[in-house]
């Protein structure tokens, strides 16, 4: 059984919503999972799963979170060489470029992204719910 960490910052509830997809998603293709918030996360934690989905929303000029989950996740990075990981978030504005960007630092640190990162307008719809659920059976 593999173990999936779901890590994620949320501030307006719309991440945490997608967060809780991934979750079911992951578990209903066999997976032990584990959700975290960035706060409860630390890159000692890394080696203990075998593939780790990463959620957190656009922030200012389309970027990461800079209080919690950016520094969490910065530490995270030289642990990300070969890990099968995923991203996924909401955003209000812009056009996904904050995770175009998050998508290259993982992939230059090493990263094997499990699948295509999936990110929504606000709050989760049905669409992305579905890609989600997806998402998690991605990683398990």
């Amino acid at each position: 059984m593999r173990k999936v960490a779901i890590v994620y910052w949320s501030g307006t509830g719309n991440t945490e919503m997608m967060a809780a997809k991934v979750a079911e998603g992951a578990k209903a293709a066999g997976a032990e999972v584990t959700s975290f918030t960035a706060a409860e996360f630390s890159a000692e934690m890394m080696d203990g799963f075998d593939a780790i989905a990463f959620g957190c929303p656009s922030m200012g000029a389309e970027q990461l979170e800079e209080t919690e989950f950016e520094p969490m996740f910065n530490a995270c990075e030289p642990k990300l060489r070969g890990k099968k990981i995923a991203l996924f978030g909401s955003f209000g504005w812009g056009d996904g470029e904050w995770m175009r960007t998050w998508e290259e630092t993982c992939l230059s640190c090493g990263a094997e992204l499990a699948c295509d990162s999936v990110i929504c307008n606000e709050a989760p719809d049905e669409e992305a719910d579905d890609a989600c659920l997806a998402l998690g059976k991605a990683l398990a």
